[in-house]
């Protein structure tokens, strides 16, 4: 094939012009580029509001590519087969792709190189959307850290490379393929009525994500240490959304961070040590790929976790009468976020008071979440609930009420999301989002508590200590 054959690049988590190493190589050979998107395999299994939420992003994208003479290619099908068609199609002797870390992504990307390198086609992969590759970061004797402070006290002084430009124009191909209508992929048809609630909270696309980072660093890094424990005050960068899909590079969100740190921003250490905790993540789903779905403590595999159950469902509801909790999970609902320090409350008390199997809450916030990340939330549900990397969770039960006295003493969190007295309308568009068939009163009485708490926090101790011979 010809040098000046087109390439395609196959965007994935890279929803940027910023700071993308693959679209900024395709540029710079000079020949044409045909940017593709499929809905394959893995975009077909997301829950409803990460599918919802990608379909915003790749139409902000493909509106952003055309400003730099370039359009973007939609094709739903196997992805090896798209791809083999598209090659056909255009006489591609390239395709490139950024990086994924997942093990479903990985065995599709590797049957994706394999296959095309027979064909003759220049397959090849790019740095995905971490700070370094999973594999480049190991302990003194080769291995890989299981313990996040070794981790963090190994990668804070590595180089980090600076952000490449932004690239600024496309080749266009002769003859462009043809491509299906985003709409006809129905990716927020399992939202249904929640798309019009949460969408009001949804930051799409990356001038949005630029401008968010940039009113973090104006107003909210330096208390971020103290602040981002706080859920009813906006204490972090909410950058998360953003970063699932690749529409600001965590590169640029840590020498951002950096900068504010050289600058004396008192939060800016915590923070960047939370963008660490995220590789940390993929990190341990790279080495260990269990992680995602079973116990990443192997003798864990005979605790007695409750199977799903009509208290999971009213954890599901938040109507769990503990309004802590609740106001995580009407937060969920609602913007399709949730505050860290709430997803620990909300974590805990499924998987401790109620003794449910953190898979059931995996799944849950799986459905639920616009910034859902496989491995961040694999390590956050195992490490909350005991039998992840965590080196002495057994006695961590966080009580909801305690944790409310504690940062959300002047109760603005509950208010905004629990209806009653001076709540905000945010406690009503939960209503507003839940589906009909859960037949939710917004003038219904608050429930009662679905468990005391000591009486749960004595049951889950038992259990833990139970297990371990304590």
């Amino acid at each position: 094939m010809s040098d000046s054959a087109p390439i395609i690049v196959w965007l994935r988590r890279d929803l940027r012009l910023a700071d993308n190493p693959m679209l900024a190589a395709a540029a710079a050979t000079g020949r044409p580029v045909v940017p593709v998107y499929l809905c394959d395999e893995t975009v077909e299994a997301l829950g409803a509001a990460p599918k919802w939420r990608l379909g915003e992003g790749v139409d902000a994208f493909a509106k952003v590519l055309t400003t730099i003479g370039s359009r973007l290619i939609l094709r739903r099908g196997a992805a090896l087969v798209a791809l083999q068609r598209l090659v056909a199609e255009t006489g591609a002797s390239a395709v490139w792709w950024g990086r994924a870390y997942d093990p479903a992504s990985k065995r599709r990307d590797t049957g994706v190189k394999a296959a095309l390198r027979a064909l003759g086609v220049d397959a090849q992969s790019f740095p995905g959307f971490l700070l370094h590759e999973p594999w480049q970061v190991a302990t003194a004797q080769g291995g890989f850290y299981r313990v996040y402070t070794p981790f963090w006290n190994a990668v804070k002084g590595r180089d980090v490379g600076l952000p490449l430009a932004r690239v600024t124009r496309l080749t266009a191909p002769a003859v462009w393929p043809e491509s299906e209508r985003l709409a006809d992929w129905h990716l927020g048809e399992a939202m249904r009525r929640g798309a019009a609630v949460v969408a009001q909270h949804a930051r799409v696309g990356e001038t949005a994500a630029e401008a968010r980072l940039a009113g973090f660093l104006d107003a909210g890094i330096a208390g971020y240490r103290e602040g981002r424990d706080v859920p009813g005050r906006v204490g972090t960068s909410r950058l998360s959304e953003n970063l699932a899909l690749g529409e600001i590079s965590v590169r640029t969100v840590w020498h951002a961070g950096m900068r504010a740190m050289h600058e004396g921003a008192a939060g800016a250490e915590t923070f960047l040590k939370e963008l660490v905790w995220r590789e940390f993540a993929w990190a341990l789903m790279h080495h260990t790929p269990h992680i995602e779905v079973s116990n990443w403590r192997e003798d864990w595999q005979d605790f007695p976790w409750q199977g799903d159950s009509l208290v999971a469902e009213r954890w599901r509801r938040g109507m769990t009468g503990e309004p802590m909790v609740d106001a995580a999970m009407r937060e969920l609902y609602v913007t399709g976020t949730m505050h860290n320090r709430a997803r620990m409350i909300a974590a805990s008390y499924l998987t401790k008071h109620l003794l449910t199997d953190w898979r059931i809450g995996q799944r849950w916030f799986a459905e639920c979440l616009i910034d859902w990340d496989p491995a961040a939330n694999a390590m956050g549900w195992q490490w909350v609930a005991g039998c992840g990397p965590d080196a002495a969770p057994y006695f961590r039960v966080f009580n909801p009420a305690t944790q409310a006295e504690r940062y959300d003493a002047d109760r603005a969190y509950r208010r905004r999301f629990i209806v009653g007295p001076g709540c905000g309308e945010e406690a009503l568009d939960f209503y507003r989002a839940a589906p009909v068939a859960w037949q939710l009163d917004p003038g219904a009485p608050y429930p009662a508590p679905v468990v005391a708490l000591a009486e749960g926090r004595a049951r889950a101790l038992a259990a833990y200590g139970g297990r371990r011979g304590l």
